[in-house]
C-alpha cells in the first residue's frame, strides 16, 4: 500500500515530489507521460505565452521609429520552438519525479473505491488519494467541433500557418489572449461575446481600456452576440449567430472549460460542477482530495500547484487554510496585460463591503509615454481601517507587478506599512507607491 496516490500528472506532480521528499511512499498516475505537466504546459499558458511574447514584438514594431515591411512572425518556427521547450519540460518533470523517488505509472486512473485506484487491469491502494485530472474545453450545443476548421485551444496553439481570418467565440482569458495574438500579427480577427463588454468583473475604466487596446490592434468586437450554430463549410467556418450568418477561415471556440470528473467511479465522492471539496480540498470521502481544475474552484495552474502543496501539508499534519482570494489572476492581452488579486471593485460591491479605492493612471508616469502604456492604471482597495484588501492592474507585464501586491496582502499590511517600500525609478512598480499615497 502506498501512502499517497496522485491521479493526474498536471501540477499534481509538485505535490508528489514534496510528499516524497518528506519520506512518504508516493505514486503518480498519468494517462500520457508525453502530457505530464498538464494543460498549462502542453495546451495552455506556456505555449500561449511563447506566442504572445513574440507577438508583443509585432506590436512594438508598429511604433513610429520603425520602418516595417510586409514580413511577419514565422508561425511554423514559433511552434517548433514551443514544442522543443515543452519536450524539455516533460523530461525535466519526469527526472525530478524519479530523482525524488516518485513511482510513475502511465495509464488512465480511476477511483473505484475508498483508497483504491484502478489503472488498466491493475488496482493500487493508498491511505490517501489526491485527484488532479484537470479540465477540457467546453463546446456549446450547435457547434460542430472538427479540430480543423472549428477548433479549440488544443489546436490553435499548434497551427503552423496564419489563417486569413479567424473568429473567436468567448472573451475569457483564452479568447482575449488569442484575439490579441492574431490581431497583433495582422490576421483579420473577430471576437464574439454574448454581453455588452468582455467581462463583468473588471474595473470599468480598465475594462474600457482593454477593449480599446484590442480594437487598436484591429480586433473587431462583436458584442451582444450568441453563436447558434457553427460548422465547416467549403473548408471555412460557417457561423450562424442570433444576428446574421458569417464565414471565417477558422472559428476558435473559447467558451470556457469543464472539469474532468470521469475519474470518479464511486458514489462516496460527490460531484457537482466539479468534484466537491471542503475548504481544505478534501472530498466527501475522508482522506481523498481534489485539486486544480477538477474541483472547479479556480482554474489556474498556479492555483492547482498551491492546492496540491496545501493538501500535502495537510497530510503531513500541518493543516492550514489556503486563501483563494489571494491567488493572482491575470490574462496576457496586448499591448497591456491585466492582473488582479484579493477583493476587486465588482466583488466588493457585490458583497456590499465598505471600501476605499485609489486609482493611479500610468499616464502620469513619463515611462508610459515611451512604452505605449498610457491607458494603463493601478487600482488599490483598502478597508475602512486602511488595510489593503485587493488590487487591479493594467500595465506592461501586470502579471509580474501583481506579485508585489500578493506579498502585501499575505502580510496583511495597511497603507502606512506598505509605503515603507521604495520602488526603483523609472519603473511601472512606482505606480503602486503613487496609488498608496492617494488613499
Amino acid at each position: 500500500m502506498k501512502d499517497i496516490i496522485f491521479i493526474g500528472g498536471g501540477l499534481n506532480y509538485a505535490g508528489a515530489i514534496v510528499a516524497t521528499q518528506h519520506g512518504l511512499d508516493v505514486m503518480l498516475v498519468e494517462q500520457n507521460m508525453e502530457h505530464i505537466g498538464g494543460t498549462c504546459l502542453n495546451n495552455g499558458c506556456i505555449p500561449s505565452k511563447h506566442l504572445l511574447h513574440l507577438a508583443e514584438t509585432e506590436v512594438k514594431l508598429r511604433q513610429k521609429p520603425f520602418t516595417r515591411h510586409k514580413d511577419r512572425l514565422n508561425l511554423k518556427v514559433a511552434v517548433q520552438e514551443k514544442n522543443e521547450v515543452v519536450q524539455k519540460a516533460h523530461k525535466s518533470i519526469q527526472m525530478q519525479c524519479v530523482s525524488a523517488g516518485v513511482e510513475l505509472v502511465e495509464g488512465k486512473g480511476y477511483l473505484v473505491a475508498p483508497g483504491k485506484v484502478e489503472v488498466d487491469d491493475t488496482t493500487y491502494t493508498a491511505k490517501y488519494v489526491v485527484i488532479g485530472t484537470g479540465s477540457h474545453p467546453f463546446i456549446p450545443d450547435g457547434i460542430e467541433y472538427d479540430k480543423e476548421t472549428v477548433i479549440t485551444s488544443d489546436e490553435v496553439l499548434n497551427m503552423e500557418e496564419f489563417p486569413s481570418s479567424i473568429a473567436i467565440y468567448g472573451s475569457g482569458a483564452i479568447g482575449l489572449e488569442m484575439a490579441s495574438f492574431f490581431g497583433a500579427c495582422g490576421v483579420e480577427t473577430t471576437l464574439i461575446f454574448r454581453h455588452e463588454h468582455i467581462s463583468k468583473k473588471i474595473h470599468p475604466t480598465l475594462l474600457g481600456n482593454i477593449e480599446k487596446g484590442l480594437e487598436k490592434l484591429g480586433v473587431h468586437l462583436m458584442r451582444n452576440t450568441s453563436v447558434l450554430e457553427a460548422k465547416a463549410h467549403n473548408k471555412r467556418a460557417k457561423v450562424t449567430t442570433d444576428k446574421d450568418i458569417y464565414e471565417f477561415d477558422k472559428l476558435l471556440v473559447a467558451t470556457g472549460r469543464r472539469p474532468n470528473v470521469d475519474v470518479i467511479k464511486t458514489d462516496s465522492v460527490k460531484v457537482g460542477k466539479g468534484i466537491v471539496t471542503d475548504e481544505y480540498f478534501e472530498t466527501t470521502l475522508p482522506n481523498h482530495f481534489a485539486i486544480g481544475d477538477c474541483n472547479a474552484k479556480l482554474m489556474l495552474a498556479h492555483a492547482a500547484r498551491a492546492q496540491a502543496l496545501n493538501v500535502v501539508q495537510t497530510i503531513l499534519g500541518k493543516k492550514e487554510r489556503l486563501n483563494l482570494d489571494n491567488i493572482p489572476k491575470f490574462f496576457y492581452t496586448l499591448p497591456l496585460q491585466y492582473a488582479a488579486i484579493g477583493l476587486t471593485k465588482t466583488a466588493l460591491e457585490k458583497q456590499h463591503v465598505e471600501y476605499k479605492e485609489s486609482f493611479f493612471p500610468l499616464s502620469a508616469l513619463a515611462l508610459s509615454h515611451l512604452t505605449d502604456a498610457t491607458d494603463g492604471a493601478v487600482v488599490l482597495y483598502a478597508d475602512k481601517e486602511n488595510f489593503l484588501i485587493g488590487a487591479e492592474i493594467l500595465a506592461p507585464h501586470a502579471e509580474e507587478l501583481v506579485g508585489i501586491l500578493s506579498a502585501t496582502l499575505v502580510a496583511e499590511m495597511d497603507v502606512k506599512s506598505a509605503l515603507q517600500s521604495i520602488y526603483a525609478h523609472p519603473t511601472f512598480s512606482e505606480a503602486i507607491e503613487r496609488a498608496l499615497r492617494r488613499f
